[in-house]
């Protein structure tokens, strides 16, 4: 009975082509679109947290301020002699590396390009998880010199050289040349959205004589050997530099250590809530999709009212009309839901290749969706399809 019931529900839906593809219209859209947004934000909540991570491995960033950032103003910097210290006193440091960021214009030739010059150490390279691709780091010699040479990122290869090897070339910045000795990996974004490729590495002597003026240090970054190190570590280093810097006990700290992953913690939850925003949003177009489908069966009941009298005439129950219309519903959304997942799968591919974030399929999300469709046919089928059902046989035959 079953299937015979299928089969009339598919016949009827065959009969107006047209018309049901305009009834799953709805679903198809609905569908489509909670998949893609749930995607797409699952592939930038994944894409933040590889940024992230690629800061470095088991990082603690330090900064003087209560602020991560400009706005530290009355906070006195890091001198070197901190650097040295939490070298020696912390022993599960792995890397500890001063730096001091200044903006500043590069020059090659006849190209020129703003762009950031940082002034550190080799354990920077070390410490954020930075691969040379040519050539090679700060010797010893010249970190203690203070020499001008550099280590470029590939933004800067890009706007200054092209494709031409810059190692062993000498670019300006401000008023001296520099050689350049190394070229980054690329690394693209960073979670904050800055681009990590617009550097120039120098040793850490050489930007604080000839573009700070000064030798103070900006910010300290300190990789540790062990994950489960970290939370150790951050309170290892906050006691020492409240003891070097002289703060008392009933005092806050005038400088900040930031764990990476905090800054994770913070975006990936930021675009989770986002993503389930933007999911209700959709989801708010199949229930619209569902008044479609309820709206075209309250129609087809009406167009097909003769054909029900002549079925309950002859001996059909009303259950069996009532599965009839209610399976036509079912199929429809069920098919609206297929075509969905196939569509929103496609989108997906293209939209995460277009703005660069890893494509990531989740079958509960796609299962979830399809259930949803066909449980929309179930609902909004139901009431034309008991409608059907109770019709009397003897009106329904009169019924032109």
């Amino acid at each position: 009975m079953l299937w015979n019931t299928l089969l009339l529900a598919l016949r009827a839906i065959r009969r107006n082509l047209l018309r049901s593809f305009l009834t799953v219209l709805g679903i198809v859209i609905g569908v489509a679109a909670v998949i893609t947004m749930v995607t797409l934000g699952n592939g930038a909540t994944q894409s933040v947290s590889d940024q992230i991570a690629s800061m470095g491995s088991n990082l603690l960033m330090l900064r003087p301020g209560q602020r991560f950032g400009p706005g530290s103003e009355g906070a006195p910097n890091f001198k070197l002699a901190d650097v040295e210290a939490i070298r020696a006193q912390v022993s599960a440091a792995e890397a500890v590396a001063p730096m001091v960021s200044k903006s500043a214009t590069a020059v090659y030739q006849a190209k020129n390009w703003s762009t950031v010059v940082t002034g550190t150490s080799n354990d920077y390279f070390q410490a954020g998880n930075w691969v040379i691709a040519q050539g090679r780091g700060f010797s010893e010699a010249e970190e203690r010199a203070g020499k001008a040479v550099c280590v470029i990122g590939e933004t800067v290869r890009d706007k200054l050289f092209g494709r031409q090897n810059p190692v062993g070339t000498e670019i300006r910045i401000k008023q001296f040349a520099c050689e350049v000795i190394g070229l980054l990996k690329s690394r693209g974004q960073s979670g904050m959205g800055s681009d990590q490729d617009d550097t120039v590495v120098m040793p850490l002597r050489t930007v604080q004589r000839r573009l700070a003026g000064n030798l103070d240090v900006g910010m300290i970054t300190v990789s540790v050997r062990s994950a489960s190190a970290i939370d150790a570590v951050k309170d290892q280093v906050t006691r020492l530099l409240r003891e070097r810097r002289n703060i008392a006990d009933n005092e806050e700290d005038d400088f900040r250590v930031m764990d990476p992953r905090q800054i994770a913690e913070t975006l990936t939850g930021t675009t989770r809530i986002l993503t389930m925003l933007l999911g209700a949003v959709a989801a708010v177009s199949l229930l619209v999709g569902g008044i479609g489908i309820m709206n075209i069966m309250l129609v087809s009941v009406t167009e097909r009212t003769r054909e029900i009298g002549i079925r309950l005439a002859i001996g059909a129950l009303e259950r069996e009309v009532l599965l009839q219309f209610l399976i036509e519903a079912v199929v429809l959304s069920s098919l609206g839901g297929l075509i969905g997942i196939g569509l929103a799968t496609g989108a997906t591919i293209g939209i995460a290749d277009l703005i660069d974030i890893p494509y990531i399929f989740d079958p509960a999300v796609n299962l979830l969706s399809f259930l949803f469709s066909a449980a929309i046919g179930v609902l909004f089928g139901y009431f034309p399809a008991r409608r059907a059902a109770r019709l009397d046989p003897i009106e329904a035959l009169r019924h032109e």
